[in-house]
C-alpha cells in the first residue's frame, strides 16, 4: 500500500499524512458533496491500480478532467501511480492539448472523455476513463508498487515566447522543499477550511490542495457563482484560509461583498499570481477582520512561490512602489540577486534572479532555456524577468517586466503567443498584442476582418485566458525612435478607440 515518498509521489506523502490524521475527516467538498479522507483515497487508489494494468510503469500521465469530483480522484489517482502529473486544461483546444501531451511524451491519459484523442492525427496514448465499476467497489485497497517513474513530480505549461508552450518539469525534490517551507510558515490544523480557487493547470493550486492536506484540513472548491456573494459561500463553508490572484478582489467588490467585518471565518488572507494593489489589499482587510494578509510571488520555474511579504497597515510609505504590495523576502535556502541590462550585479535595483532547492533544472525543450539562466559566482541562477527594488527592510518591491511578459488574472502570458495565432489566420499580414490593465489587446495589419473571425480563428488554438479583449485594425504600427513598435502608442490608441 502506498505510504511514503519512496512508494508513491511527495505529493502522496503529503495526503497520506493528512490521511493519517484523521481517515473519517472530510478532505474535499465539491458541489455540495462531501469526501472522506479514507473515500478519496480509496478511489484514487481503485483508478491507479486501473491505469497500471493499462500502463505498466508509466513514467508520465496526462490528466484531462473537467472541475469536480472527477477531478481530484484523477489527480490523486495519477500520483499513487508514482508517474509524473501533467495537468491539462479541457477548455483549451484539442491540438493545443495534444500539442502538450506530445511534448511531456505522457505514456496515458486519465479523462472523462474516453474519445478526447479520437481526432489526434499521430500518436494516441490510451485512455484511461475516471468512473469506476460496481465491481471495483467491492474489492479491498489495491497494493501499489514502487515508484519507478523518475526524480519528475509534475509538469507545467506556460505560455511560450516561441509561440508554443514552454514545458516546465518541476522535481519531488523541488515541491518538497516548498511544502516543508509551508508547513513550517503556517500554523494549519486539521479544523482548517481552505479555499480552491486555482484551475490545476496552475501550480498555485497545488498549495491549495497539498498544504491543507498535509495538515488534514478540508478543501472547498471556489465555483465562479460565488463571487456574487463571497461572504455566504465562506460562512456556509466555514473557510478559513483564503488563497487566489489579486483579480477576485474588485470581483468581490463589485459584488459587494467588501463591506467591513464581511469576511470573519477568514484566518489567513493569501495572493500570488500578479501584483497586489494596495488599495485592494486595504479593502480586503477591512473585510477579513480576523485575518493575516500576506502577498506571495513566484514563477512557476521556482516552484508555487518563492518569496513571501506579510501585509501591515503601518508599513513603510516608501515600500508601496506604484501603488503596490511588496514581494517580501525570498523563502529561506535560497539566494538571490539583481541583475542590469549587461547581466551584471547591481545593489539596488534590477531584474531579481534566483537559486535555491525550489529553482527548476530546465525546460522540456533544452532550446528554451536559451536566455532564461544567470551563470554568476560559480552557480546557475533563473532569470525571473521581474524587476525588483531592495526596500530598507530587506525586502523586495515589484516594479514590472524586464520583457513583454504580461499576467492576467493569475496565468503568465506570452504576448507573442497570442501575435503567433493571429499571423496564422488568412489576411493578417502582422500582429501586435499589448496588456492595457488588465486586458490583452491586440493589432493587426494586413486585410481588415470582422472581429467576429478571428475570435473563432484564435479559438481553435488558444485557450479563453489568453483571449484578447479586443482586437483591432491598424495601417502600420507605430515606432519608437529605436525603430521599434511603440508599445505605449499602441495603448493610447486603443483608449482613444474605446477598444
Amino acid at each position: 500500500m502506498v505510504d511514503s515518498p519512496e512508494t508513491g509521489s511527495v505529493l502522496v506523502s503529503r495526503f497520506e499524512e493528512g490521511h493519517d490524521k484523521g481517515p473519517d475527516r472530510v478532505a474535499l467538498m465539491v458541489n455540495g458533496r462531501s469526501f472522506t479522507y479514507a473515500e478519496l483515497r480509496s478511489r484514487a487508489m481503485r483508478l491507479a491500480e486501473r491505469v497500471l494494468r493499462t500502463t505498466p510503469a508509466p513514467r508520465r500521465l496526462g490528466l484531462l478532467v473537467p472541475p469536480g469530483e472527477n477531478l481530484y480522484v484523477g489527480l490523486l489517482a495519477v500520483l499513487y501511480t508514482g508517474a509524473a502529473l501533467v495537468p491539462l486544461n479541457t477548455d483549451s483546444p484539442r491540438s493545443r492539448v495534444q500539442a502538450m501531451a506530445d511534448a511531456a511524451e505522457v505514456c496515458a491519459l486519465v479523462a472523462e472523455d474516453t474519445d478526447v484523442t479520437s481526432s489526434w492525427p499521430g500518436r494516441r496514448p490510451p485512455v484511461v476513463p475516471v468512473g469506476t465499476g460496481e465491481e471495483e467497489e467491492r474489492k479491498g485497497l489495491p497494493t501499489l508498487p514502487a515508484s519507478s517513474a523518475g526524480s519528475i513530480a509534475y509538469i507545467l505549461f506556460t505560455s511560450g515566447s516561441t509561440g508554443r508552450p514552454k514545458g516546465v518539469p518541476i522535481s519531488r525534490e523541488n515541491i518538497d522543499f516548498y511544502l516543508e517551507t509551508v508547513r513550517n510558515r503556517y500554523s494549519f490544523t486539521p479544523d482548517d477550511v481552505f479555499s480552491q480557487t486555482f484551475t490545476i493547470t496552475f501550480d498555485l493550486a497545488l498549495f491549495d490542495l497539498f498544504a491543507a492536506w498535509q495538515a488534514g484540513a478540508r478543501v472547498v472548491p471556489v465555483p465562479p457563482g460565488a463571487y456574487l456573494d463571497l461572504p455566504g459561500f465562506l460562512e456556509t463553508h466555514g473557510v478559513t484560509v483564503w488563497f487566489s490572484t489579486p483579480s477576485t478582489i474588485p470581483l468581490v467588490r463589485r459584488g459587494g461583498g467588501l463591506g467591513h467585518g464581511s469576511l470573519p471565518t477568514l484566518r489567513w488572507s493569501l495572493f500570488c499570481g500578479e501584483a497586489l494593489p494596495l488599495k485592494d489589499a486595504l479593502d480586503w482587510r477591512n473585510a477579513a477582520v480576523n485575518s493575516t494578509v500576506e502577498n506571495l510571488y513566484g514563477p512557476t520555474e521556482l516552484t508555487v512561490s518563492c518569496s513571501v511579504h506579510r501585509w501591515s497597515e503601518e508599513g513603510p510609505p516608501d515600500s508601496y512602489v506604484n501603488g503596490v504590495v511588496p514581494i517580501g523576502r525570498i523563502h529561506d535556502g535560497h539566494d538571490h540577486v539583481l541583475i542590469d541590462e549587461d547581466s551584471r550585479p547591481v545593489p539596488d535595483e534590477g531584474e531579481l534572479c534566483v537559486s535555491g532547492p525550489q529553482m527548476f533544472a530546465g525546460y522540456l525543450d533544452p532550446s528554451d532555456d536559451e536566455g532564461r539562466f544567470l551563470r554568476h559566482e560559480g552557480r546557475r541562477w533563473y532569470r525571473t524577468g521581474d524587476r525588483v527594488r531592495r526596500l530598507a527592510e530587506g525586502g523586495l518591491a515589484y516594479l514590472g517586466r524586464t520583457d513583454h511578459q504580461v499576467q492576467i488574472r493569475g496565468a503568465r502570458i506570452e504576448p507573442a503567443e497570442i501575435e503567433c495565432a493571429l499571423r496564422d489566420l488568412p489576411g493578417v499580414e502582422e500582429a501586435v498584442t499589448i496588456a492595457l490593465g488588465r486586458r490583452l489587446l491586440s493589432f493587426y495589419t494586413g486585410r481588415p476582418r470582422p472581429e467576429s473571425e478571428l475570435r473563432a480563428g484564435l479559438g481553435l488554438v488558444l485557450p479563453a485566458y489568453m483571449m484578447p479583449s479586443g482586437i483591432g485594425h491598424i495601417d502600420g504600427f507605430p515606432l519608437n525612435a529605436n525603430g521599434k513598435v511603440d508599445r505605449a502608442r499602441l495603448g493610447e490608441i486603443a483608449e482613444e478607440r474605446r477598444l
